[in-house]
């Protein structure tokens, strides 16, 4: 759930995943409001919430975390061991991490939309230059004759 919520809702897994209350929940579950004291940036962000990923959710109490299913949440190091030992399992995932799935995210977004603008706010970057870095990885296709200026 933690990999799919990084995934599609461009959560960063480790503490901004691990600290959600069902309270940071819109009624309708179709967002997720992370006040600036969860949030890397310090700022408070509000993020749609798929419907897929609606889907799997059930609601508990407001305080709740919504993964351990009580008020205190996992330790910091809870995802990252289960993901290590689902690797362990799984050799064909090695080289990923649980932030691969927030990078992985990123690029289908700027694929899809090829707005940077939308990209950052979408991240909750401070700055164009932090959300570039993640687009480290996008191949962008070789010029051709056609795309090159017309005299």
């Amino acid at each position: 759930m933690c990999s799919v919520i990084t995934y599609c809702c461009l959560l960063r897994p480790h503490q901004e995943i691990r600290l959600l209350k069902w309270k940071d929940f819109s009624t309708d579950l179709k967002t997720i409001h992370s006040g600036g004291n969860k949030v890397k940036s310090k700022r408070n962000r509000l993020v749609p919430v798929p419907p897929y990923i609606r889907d799997l959710l059930v609601r508990r109490q407001p305080n709740y975390n919504i993964f351990s299913n009580k008020i205190k949440p996992y330790n910091n190091d809870y995802f990252k061991t289960l993901f290590r030992r689902f690797k362990q399992l799984n050799p064909q995932v090695d080289r990923f991490s649980l932030y691969s799935f927030r990078h992985s995210a990123t690029l289908d977004i700027f694929k899809r939309t090829g707005a940077i603008t939308k990209l950052q706010k979408a991240m909750g970057h401070s700055s164009l230059k932090v959300s570039l870095t993640y687009l480290r990885g996008l191949e962008v296709s070789e010029l051709t004759e056609e795309d090159m200026p017309q005299v």
